[in-house]
């Protein structure tokens, strides 16, 4: 399926055809660049948390992932401990996973470390692909890649965890690594 009008008037991405949380992620965030490392911390811990999930259920519960990960400031989540995991599983206003939680911990430690190398948005952007693809239709998208399975494999070496080929591949979407909008769509290349 290629973009599709919305009652708008205006071609997007099918999954953003209707008004909602999902068309405003759409419309203002998805594929745009990011800057910082809590902002790159932020959108990798949240793509872990997705998986499974229906990145709705995630979009809503931002505002509270937020909050409880202190904007996803790196140092501050490298220094919880496992009464904070306890404290989180208790926190019914995000997603309550133990696994998820303890790669959150494990992934903003990870981060302070990369700090070294370049550190975490360097690391993710050298992984981009060259040519960057540009889909019509959905039956053409891929979930994985070469690039997102090589940083898949890049993150685990730093040790990093809950980073897969798939989910590295829905983050580099979502924070603009290339354009992830289809053609039509009134994103593209914005």
């Amino acid at each position: 399926m290629g973009p599709v009008i919305g009652e708008d008037g205006v071609a997007r991405c099918p999954w953003a055809g209707g008004p909602g949380v999902m068309r405003d992620y759409h419309d203002t965030e998805w594929g745009e660049r990011v800057s910082g490392e809590s902002a790159y911390l932020e959108r990798l811990t949240l793509e872990a948390f997705q998986s499974g999930l229906s990145w709705s259920t995630i979009l809503h519960k931002r505002p509270a992932f937020r909050e409880v990960f202190h904007d996803f400031d790196a140092d501050a989540i490298a220094a919880f401990g496992p009464e904070d995991v306890e404290r989180l599983m208790q926190e019914a206003r995000i997603v309550r996973n133990r696994l998820k939680i303890e790669a959150a911990l494990t992934n903003a430690r990870a981060t302070v470390a990369l700090r070294e190398a370049g550190g975490l948005e360097e690391f993710v952007l050298s992984f981009a692909p060259d040519p960057p693809p540009a889909w019509a239709d959905t039956a053409e998208m891929a979930t994985t890649s070469a690039e997102s399975t090589a940083l898949s494999k890049g993150l685990k070496k730093r040790g990093f965890a809950f980073v897969g080929p798939t989910t590295m591949f829905a983050l580099m979407e979502a924070i603009g690594v290339f354009d992830p909008h289809l053609v039509g769509c009134f994103r593209r290349g914005s």
